[in-house]
């Protein structure tokens, strides 16, 4: 065991050696990663700009797209500088700082869909008094509140990660992972696994919880309204249907560990699919919200071909 008081950096040790497919990889992640950002910062400049779309559910579809790029930022860059890396080593702050990113991120996308979705199920089962809740004013105090929840969320279930001592410094994946982090503390307490259960609680179970009860009672009252509204309400609701159902798939990814359950898993399978979320999530977004709702695909087409 290395002296915990020498260790000032991680090893990620999952990137192993590439040799000449480092180029290769180099230029599919950064063109993944130029998308996703073109892509979404696109949407948040069409519905910033275009006065029409100033309503409460495309101001909410503009800070997921926000949350979108900060995940994506807080994985892809470290990517990208790991690829030309000899020692793949990186420095605890920023490993903490990555970590920071992502697992406030988690929470912010999850309670962004709940956010959405409650403003869906005003929409749909309260039209008449959907100006009054789901005014601009209350919408940026939910934004607000959603990004002060989730970096909560974050201190409380891992900041005692800052204090640990290591007693070793290899990282198995290509990106700090708090499991992993933990695993090399020189002593795991209980509290570990206290704060894993309070962070899927707070972040997850509870912000689905609330998306399934708002979707239960939109499908109840569609039920009972003609085909037209019928129609409306799902073209308006799939997309976040297909989010969180993505999230979902995402989430049992990120959870098993694949070289458990079958023994000829190669070792990119075990890696790219606990980074599933990251990799698809960010994309998916815009896409399904900037082709589905015929308001949003409008304005991108005004705003990128006609800028009228």
């Amino acid at each position: 065991m290395e002296n915990s008081s020498e260790i000032v950096s991680f090893v990620l040790a999952a990137y192993g050696n590439v040799g000449d497919f480092k180029y290769l990889y180099f230029i599919i992640i950064l063109f993944w990663y130029v998308s996703i950002c073109v892509a979404n910062i696109v949407l948040i400049v069409v519905i910033h700009v275009d006065r029409r779309l100033h309503e409460p559910m495309y101001i909410l579809l503009s800070n997921l797209c926000v949350n979108e790029i900060n995940a994506s930022t807080s994985l892809y860059p470290l990517l990208l500088s790991q690829m030309f890396s000899d020692s793949h080593e990186v420095t605890l702050p920023w490993c903490f700082l990555q970590m920071c990113c992502l697992y406030t991120s988690a929470p912010a996308e999850f309670w962004s869909l709940a956010a959405m979705a409650y403003d869906r199920y005003i929409s749909i089962c309260h039209p008449l008094r959907y100006n009054v809740i789901m005014n601009t004013e209350r919408v940026l105090k939910i934004i607000l509140l959603v990004w002060v929840f989730s970096f909560l969320i974050f201190i409380l279930s891992f900041s005692f990660i800052f204090s640990l001592q290591f007693c070793g410094n290899t990282v198995d994946n290509v990106y700090c992972e708090h499991q992993l982090i933990i695993r090399l503390s020189c002593s795991v307490s209980v509290q570990s696994s206290i704060s894993i259960i309070i962070f899927v609680i707070m972040s997850i179970f509870i912000p689905f919880s609330l998306i399934s009860v708002s979707y239960v009672k939109i499908l109840t009252v569609c039920r009972k309204t003609s085909t037209e509204n019928k129609q409306k309400a799902m073209t308006t609701c799939t997309p976040q249907i297909v989010s969180v159902s993505n999230l979902f798939v995402g989430c049992i990814f990120h959870s098993i560990n694949f070289r458990l359950l079958i023994s000829q898993v190669p070792d990119e399978v075990n890696i790219i699919l606990p980074m599933y979320m990251l990799i698809c999530q960010p994309m998916l977004t815009p896409f399904m919200y900037g082709f589905n709702l015929p308001k949003i695909r409008q304005s991108c087409k005004r705003f990128l071909f006609k800028r009228k």
